[in-house]
């Protein structure tokens, strides 16, 4: 094998070594945020137009956080003329989870068309390994229709980890008997503490079509990974804490030394 052969399967071997390391989020290829559903509705009110919009951002990134996103909502009246320009801060999205969001707005103009789009995120590493950013469990939720084109979602939200969350979002999210998204709302609930439950109450608007599952997502509030990373680090509260019911045994066991029969 001649030199310049050598140096050009070396060459080859790097190239398919920096391939495969930007295939990995810890690199700079990161992934952008993806918007996997979204639902609007528009619907008269006393001082005109309510628009209402729900969506759901995914984070493909095992090891990062998605921070600082935003999502942009415009709106378009039968002419063409933009009526409606909201910018949405959202939370920070936690690695590998997917991030609910909802709002509504007043405009004057009757929109006919309303359109969801975002501001890409910027990333910042997880300090701890994915696994330790616990779901927060939901209990008792109820949905019930209210007068026109509302629910109201109600139920229970506990703290899997040892220390107490400042603030947490709440968003349901209504969907048919396809699974489509339908809608969505958000409540905020603060100081949740572990082994505590606390309620939320969720009026959910502009939802045309009958409701037939809800799911309830709960994330920390603030644009940035602190909150989340900072419950992280207190540790998780211990599944098993009932003590033992079992008297000890009168005299430890032991175990028998495993011989060396090497030869």
């Amino acid at each position: 094998m001649t030199r310049c052969t050598q140096i050009t399967i070396a060459l080859a071997l790097t190239g398919l070594v920096t391939a495969a390391c930007t295939g990995d989020d810890k690199s700079d290829g990161l992934r952008p945020l993806a918007l996997k559903e979204q639902a609007s509705s528009v619907a008269k009110s006393g001082t005109g137009y309510v628009v209402s919009w729900a969506g759901v951002l995914k984070n493909a990134n095992r090891w990062h956080f998605g921070e600082n996103a935003v999502a942009v909502i415009t709106a378009t009246d039968a002419a063409g003329k933009q009526v409606v320009h909201m910018e949405q801060p959202l939370d920070a999205v936690a690695p590998g989870a997917s991030l609910p969001f909802s709002g509504q707005v007043t405009t004057s103009a009757k929109p006919v068309r309303v359109k969801i789009d975002y501001r890409p995120a910027t990333w910042r590493p997880s300090s701890r390994m994915p696994s330790a950013f616990l779901a927060f469990p939901t209990t008792d939720v109820a949905t019930d229709r209210l007068p026109g084109d509302s629910y109201l979602v109600t139920g229970y939200v506990t703290d899997p980890f040892l220390k107490a969350a400042d603030g947490l979002a709440v968003t349901a999210m209504l969907r048919n008997a396809a699974g489509k998204l339908m809608g969505g709302g958000t409540a905020y609930v603060d100081d949740v503490r572990s082994g505590d439950k606390r309620r939320f109450v969720i009026t959910v608007p502009g939802v045309n079509g009958a409701v037939s599952k809800t799911d309830v997502l709960v994330t920390t509030w603030g644009a940035t990974s602190k909150p989340y990373e900072e419950l992280a680090v207190a540790g998780a509260v211990p599944i098993h804490t009932v003590a033992p019911t079992t008297d000890p045994f009168p005299k430890d066991r032991g175990y028998q030394a495993i011989t060396d029969r090497r030869q």
